[in-house]
């Protein structure tokens, strides 16, 4: 690949970047260009990523989650092959809905908006998505959302009717080249106020004068508060310049939200806003778009009250990030049924981890090669669009061989101590990744308790007698009520195993 030169200018100086090869190529889909395009970074080694953020008046639904675990999984992936990333995602805590929900409760905006932020962090983290590096607050930025109107004002893209500042979609000749949509064809986007005095339809607020009983903030054009796109344009540009490396979001934000980010954008800067737009798709109930009207969205809090983090984690990433998604319960059970799976493989992957042996047996060799292969492919699938739905094939291939292995091993085969750690690190690294099972790795075995163990020992001698004796009904009750207190029994050709559940 051949480098090139960018030529870009801001308030204080022109540069010029330029852009060569970097480390192993990765393609992305382009909502821009509706293609899938190689990644080159506009500085060497480092990714600038804006995803949009929550308006927080409500606790989070399953949309909200979606995003938010596409662009962590995006995140450490680039981390993982060498990328130094720089990651903002926004809280729109000034808006209609928040002045509703404040309205209603006789409370104020920033107690709203408070509460829900924090009820966003408390299920994130639950889902194990990483805190950006940055999460900006319009409110916290009005000096940089006022300063911008006034530059679009200056540059003739923008135009002040009454005391609200309006964009002129007919100065901005690219206008629609994101969404594909033609300004003849365009109305009022979304959460903008008809106006019948604007010069155009399509023509959006940037700043809306004061509503007796709504906050307020001073402005050149009088008390008022910003318009909802270009809160993001200030916000993203404010901390990773005029033009970034990706933008992030839901398909509905396409139109009109993007849209007019692009013109607000490159109207005010003169530079490309961004080179990689990458939008995920929709969670379906029944095959139907999940929306509050229909009233058939799901509460991440809800959701977590009857299957675990992981559980839906793992979910939201078995299909790639742009695909739909149907929420359905018979999908979280089989997501939580594989979750213990795994969990059985890093169980024992730590068992073995003291084990001792550097025994090459064809087993051995079956299980290097097998290691290989699945980075491979994991590789192969998340340079393909961040494509998770098939990494995680990758993920359960060595999760099969560990277990070949494990029970190889088991059987009396020699061991191999370093092809069983590569194996291990294979595991661990793909998991760690997707971000599922971080706490699992954590946990201490139950193992290591002597007296416990000479216990299981007399439990499981019992049992044997009992099935020598051919006393089914009570071998079952015994493994019936070990695991009902968390202990699974395995019987195998070399005798019963026990261990405790999801460890």
């Amino acid at each position: 690949m051949t480098g090139f030169l960018m030529l870009c200018s801001d308030s204080k100086n022109t540069y010029i970047i330029k852009q060569e090869a970097f480390m192993e190529e990765i393609k992305v889909y382009n909502t821009l260009t509706k293609e899938k395009e190689v990644f080159h970074p506009i500085k060497e080694g480092e990714a600038k990523i804006y995803v949009c953020g929550v308006t927080p008046y409500n606790h989070p639904h399953i949309g909200n989650a979606r995003p938010a675990v596409t662009w962590d999984i995006i995140r450490r992936y680039l981390e993982f092959i060498g990328y130094k990333v720089t990651f903002v995602q926004n809280f729109t805590d000034v808006d209609d809905k928040i002045i509703n929900k404040a309205n209603a409760e006789g409370s104020d905006w920033k107690t709203i908006s408070d509460r829900y932020i924090d009820a966003y962090f408390e299920v994130m983290d639950k889902l194990h998505v990483r805190r950006a590096d940055i999460y900006p607050r319009v409110s916290d930025h009005m000096k940089d959302i006022i300063d911008m109107v006034k530059t679009l004002i200056e540059k003739g893209h923008a135009y002040v009717l009454g005391g609200d500042v309006y964009y002129d979609i007919s100065t901005f000749k690219d206008y629609g080249k994101l969404s594909g949509r033609k300004i003849e064809d365009m109305l009022a986007g979304a959460r903008i106020e008809v106006n019948d005095e604007k010069r155009n339809p399509g023509d959006f607020a940037l700043w809306k004068a004061a509503k007796p009983g709504e906050p307020f903030w001073e402005s050149p054009w009088g008390k008022g508060r910003p318009g909802w796109h270009i809160e993001c344009s200030a916000m993203s540009t404010h901390y990773l310049g005029n033009t970034l490396d990706f933008h992030g979001g839901g398909s509905d934000l396409i139109f009109p939200h993007h849209e007019n980010e692009i013109a607000q954008s490159e109207g005010c800067t003169g530079c490309h806003f961004v080179d990689y737009w990458l939008h995920n798709g929709f969670i379906t109930i029944n095959s139907e778009k999940m929306s509050k009207s229909l009233n058939n969205f799901f509460l991440v809090k809800d959701v977590l009250e009857k299957y675990s983090g992981d559980a839906l984690r793992y979910f939201l990433l078995s299909t790639h990030y742009r695909s739909p998604l149907d929420f359905s319960d018979d999908r979280l059970e089989e997501a939580e049924k594989n979750m213990e799976k795994l969990k059985d493989v890093i169980a024992r992957v730590k068992e073995l981890s003291s084990a001792e042996g550097s025994a090459v047996t064809e087993a051995s060799k079956a299980l290097v090669d097998a290691s290989d292969h699945a980075m491979a492919v994991f590789h192969e699938a998340m340079d393909d669009d961040f494509n998770t739905g098939l990494a995680t094939g990758a993920m359960f291939e060595i999760a099969k061989a560990i277990n070949v292995y494990y029970n190889e091993v088991h059987g009396g085969i020699a061991f191999d101590k370093a092809a069983f750690e590569k194996a291990g690190k294979t595991f661990k690294t793909i998991l760690d990744i997707l971000g599922i099972l971080e706490k699992e790795w954590k946990k201490q075995e139950a193992y290591d308790d002597k007296d416990y163990n000479d216990l299981m020992d007399v439990i499981l001698a019992v049992r044997q007698s009992a099935r020598k004796a051919k006393q089914y009904q009570l071998a079952d009750e015994i493994r019936d009520k070990l695991g009902d207190i968390g202990i699974v029994i395995e019987d195998t050709p070399t005798g019963a195993r026990w261990k405790k559940r999801g460890v």
